[in-house]
């Protein structure tokens, strides 16, 4: 290859790593490790919540790097505290032995009393369920964007795909008609 096609690809290169690492970091600048992008297909979101969560050196490390998955992962309130289950975040590769950690263990979520008690009224009252939407750092901390969901059957969700298709065709057909000369 060339000296001027190798900086050309040299270029090209770190742009698309600034493209990926930009679309990465949420809109807020947030560095976003996991999203359970089946949640808001299998589930109607009612109320979201943004959680702390306690975590070991190693599990910090692992997240750094960018290795998570909480597409199976469920929240629930034991004794008056806020839980996070079947979440894995894998041993950081050079934890061995005593540094490392069981990466399926329950994880306690940090949130005020009050938001918790306001979940445990909710659940009460209607079939909710507590699933983790978004795992990502905010200011240097991990945080857990928690909602509270209600599933959905396979009409609801063929219903949800007619509603979201239907705007998608009136918005496609709103810009061809200003795209129109008068």
């Amino acid at each position: 290859m060339t000296a001027p096609h190798y900086a050309r690809a040299v270029a090209r290169a770190k742009k698309v790593k600034e493209k990926r690492a930009k679309a990465k970091a949420d809109g807020n600048g947030d560095k976003v490790v996991a999203t359970n992008r089946r949640a808001r297909h299998d589930y109607d979101i009612v109320d979201t919540l943004e959680c702390g969560l306690m975590l070991t050196g190693s599990e910090v490390k692992s997240l750094r790097e960018g290795k998570a998955q909480i597409a199976e992962g469920y929240a629930r309130i034991d004794n008056g505290e806020l839980w996070l289950y079947q979440t894995h975040i894998p041993p950081w590769m050079y934890a061995v032995g005593f540094g490392s950690h069981d990466p399926d263990r329950r994880r306690k979520l940090l949130a005020h009393r009050h938001e918790i008690d306001e979940f445990v009224a909710e659940t009460k009252t209607q079939p909710l369920t507590m699933i983790p939407l978004k795992l990502y750092f905010k200011e240097g901390r991990v945080k857990v964007e928690l909602a509270l969901a209600k599933g959905r059957k396979n009409q609801d969700r063929r219903q949800a795909i007619k509603e979201r298709d239907a705007t998608r065709e009136m918005a496609r057909a709103a810009r061809n008609l200003e795209k129109l000369p008068n």
